[in-house]
Formats: structure tokens, sequence, C-alpha cells
């Protein structure tokens, strides 16, 4: 049965990635027309930032998918729930590892990504995340983690396993958005700037096919602070039922290791840049590098951790 399960989501998300590669060319130029002939990117910025601050036409609204593409993406998210279901709670055990770990962050991430889609384009971010949701899936195959015992049937657990999943989910997909919006905003800069010899590369016509797909840098950062707002939330809620389950199963509220402390600082950090966002007006490169090298601390909380003790230490 997980045989077939694996089988079944690497091929629905195959099938997802082959039709976003496909089709990105005619859904570029449908933008581009759309948006008066330039691109998507270019006329991405509001007041704030580069570009007329114009959206191109649809850029604020669902994309443009057919039905038959949103059952496949509906399937390939049950096959791959199912999947983890599976993987992590075979029988009255439960096994999970860094593997684990992501698959189940890519598997919300693609679940987020989807629902977004219903009310903004956002076919240029499908194009990185599908993949690598696709990896991320097979990936416990090759790592199959480590048994957890005992305190793994506890409600308190359970509630703290599922809401981490959550939060590591959104901030997953906030960090793809972080990523996308940097690439944007250099092409923006590329752009203003004209290179003093004709012999100079201009920016890739491949890559700004892929950004023509994005919508207006507007949008997306809307977009970026929500997620992160919502992951902050879970993040506390995280920590905090961390520290309830720890004093019920060790006798202490507070265990100082490598995990407390990643999240802690990951934890501060998006803290930090909603308080810049809100008080300082935070935007731009300096937001979205901050918003990256949040995410990877928090990466280093569990999944870091668990990688190093897994495959560089060989140890469970």
């Amino acid at each position: 049965m997980v045989i077939v399960l694996y089988a079944l989501t690497a091929l629905l998300y195959c099938g997802l990635a082959w039709h976003g590669w496909a089709t990105r060319h005619p859904v570029a130029t449908a933008a581009g027309q759309a948006g008066g002939g330039g691109s998507a990117v270019l006329v991405a910025s509001g007041p704030g930032g580069p570009g007329g601050g114009i959206p191109p036409a649809g850029g604020a609204h669902g994309e443009a998918r057919p039905a038959w593409w949103h059952v496949l993406m509906l399937a390939a998210l049950a096959s791959h729930g199912m999947l983890l279901h599976e993987t992590i709670f075979p029988a009255e055990r439960m096994v999970f590892g860094f593997a684990f770990a992501l698959s189940a962050m890519l598997w919300l991430g693609v679940g987020i990504y989807w629902i977004e889609s219903f009310f903004f384009s956002l076919a240029g971010l499908g194009l990185i995340v599908i993949p690598v949701a696709l990896v991320a899936s097979l990936l416990p195959l090759a790592f199959p983690g480590s048994q957890i015992l005992g305190y793994a049937a506890q409600p308190l657990f359970k509630l703290h396993f599922i809401i981490a999943n959550v939060a590591y989910g959104l901030f997953t997909l906030a960090a793809f958005h972080a990523f996308l919006m940097l690439l944007a905003e250099r092409r923006l800069h590329g752009f203003r700037h004209v290179p003093a010899r004709p012999s100079e590369p201009q920016p890739s016509q491949w890559l700004g096919r892929w950004l023509d797909l994005l919508p207006p840098l507007l949008t997306l950062e809307k977009l970026l602070f929500r997620l992160i707002g919502a992951g902050f939330v879970l993040l506390t809620l995280t920590i905090a039922s961390g520290l309830l389950f720890s004093e019920e199963l060790f006798g202490r509220a507070f265990r100082l290791d490598h995990k407390t402390v990643f999240a802690l600082i990951s934890w501060a950090m998006f803290g930090g840049i909603l308080a810049g966002r809100i008080f300082r007006g935070w935007r731009g490169k300096v937001a979205l590098r901050w918003v990256i090298a949040s995410f990877g601390i928090l990466l280093l909380a569990y999944v870091g951790s668990r990688f190093v003790i897994e495959v560089v230490l060989h140890r469970i």
C-alpha cells in the first residue's frame, strides 16, 4: 500500500509539474498582452517601489487553471497526505525524521499554494513549489527516520506536532515567496540600469518568462507578510505547547537544547521582521533576506539537527 502511495504521489506531482512548465510560455505571453505588452513583474510595484504600480490584468485574481488541474492538485494532496499518515504512524508507533519533516512541510506548502491559487495568479510559484514537493515526498524512501515510542500517542504531543508542521509549512511557502521576490527585484534592477556596453549580457529571457507568471510585487509582498504573520502565531503556539509537553514528559518546562535555542532565535527573528514591517515600514531586499535567514534558522531547529544525527553521524 505504501509503495503504491509513493508511486501515485510522484506520478501526480510529475503531471502537475509537467503541465506547469509546458504551459508557462502562453500564460506569460497573455499576461504581457493584457498588461499592454509589458512584463507582469515590471509593473508589479506600487508607489513605494520600482514600476508604475499598475498590476497586469488578472494579476490579483485566481489562476486561469482548468477544472481538471484543481482535481489533480487535490488528488496529489490527498495521496501525499495519506502517504505521510501511513509512513509516520504505522501500526501503534510513530516514525519521524528530517526527511519526513521536509515532506510534511512541502505537502502543507503545496496545499497553501493551491488555496492561494483561487485568489491570486501564482503560476510562477507553482513551477518551483511542486517539483520540490515531488523530491521531498520521495526523500523518506532514502532516509527512513527513527522510531518514536511512548509519548507519541499523547493528545498534547499530537497537538504540538500538528501546529508545528503547519507553522513550518507556512514559513516554507513564505521562503519561496521571498526567494522569487528577490529574483524579481534583481530583474527590475537590471532593467532600470542600462548596460554601458552593448556586449554586456541582458537578463535571461527564460528567467524573465518565469517571473512574468508572478502577480505584482505588492501582491506578493502582501501575501508574504500574511504567511509570516500566521506562521508566527503558530510558531508561538508551537513553542508554548512544546514547553507544556516537556513539563509533562520530563518534569521540567524548559530544556535548553539545540531545538529550543534555534526555535527561539527564529521566533525572535520573525517577530522582529513583523515589528519592523509595522513600525518601520520594512520592505524590499533587506526584509526579504531576513525572511530567508529566519527560515534557515528555523530549519536548523529540527530538520538540520536530525539530518546531522541521521545522515552525518548515522545515529537514531
